[in-house]
């Protein structure tokens, strides 16, 4: 039978609580780096030199195909031996921010190609510049259909904090990791933070959701 404590619970509440505020952070900091991220390597893919493109797929399709742990320690532990010198807030939010980026990077591609074809066709006929036909009407039609991969990737970014522990960021897995440490008591702690994470994710997800059906209804793509 477990040895639930409510003492403990209530003792190292408030440091989860600022633990969490500091996973929100990371979450939100480094989903921010991802959306502009990825939207700028899905660009430079469609450009004219094909170099560029070659350079970039292969970028994204590493990142992609290696673990968002092993990024972070790169950054982090690797980085100063080129002259990279980052704290550990900054190396981790980069690592996750450029992880998240070729994953959503391949969203975007998959809206963009989703636009027809005439679409493209009439900007260069009513001689558009690339940017106002990005702007004014190809992204406009290629996020919504993106928006439940980006929402995805909002909630496993949030889930992957965690990951940051390893180079000491004080997220929430870290703190209650130093709370079992201190205590001799790890029930308590990893079950808040589970309990934490589920408090944050159903609803992000369920918003999420909500937000992507206002909008294709918005744009008549659903009824």
């Amino acid at each position: 039978m477990f040895d639930w404590q409510w003492s403990v619970v209530w003792e190292v509440l408030p440091r989860l609580i600022i633990a969490t505020g500091n996973t929100l952070i990371a979450a939100c900091v480094g989903y921010s780096v991802a959306i502009v991220l990825g939207l700028v390597f899905t660009l430079m893919q469609r450009t004219s030199s094909s170099l560029l493109n070659r350079i970039i797929r292969e970028l994204v399709e590493f990142i992609r195909s290696t673990p968002l742990i092993l990024q972070i320690f790169f950054v982090f532990y690797v980085g100063p031996q080129i002259g990279l010198f980052l704290e550990p807030w900054t190396a981790g939010l980069m690592a996750i921010g450029l992880h998240y980026a070729a994953y959503l990077s391949e969203v975007y591609r998959g809206g963009l190609e989703s636009v027809d074809k005439g679409q493209w066709e009439s900007a260069k006929a009513l001689n558009m510049s690339t940017y106002k036909t990005y702007s004014r009407i190809i992204l406009p039609q290629a996020l919504p259909p993106s928006f439940a991969g980006m929402s995805n990737y909002l909630v496993g970014i949030f889930k992957d904090t965690p990951m940051l522990s390893v180079i000491g960021v004080a997220e929430l897995m870290h703190t209650a990791n130093a709370i079992g440490a201190e205590s001799y008591r790890f029930l308590e702690p990893f079950t808040l933070v589970g309990v934490i994470f589920l408090m944050i994710s159903l609803p992000t997800s369920l918003f999420m959701r909500l937000t992507e059906r206002k909008i294709k209804q918005k744009m008549g793509m659903m009824p």
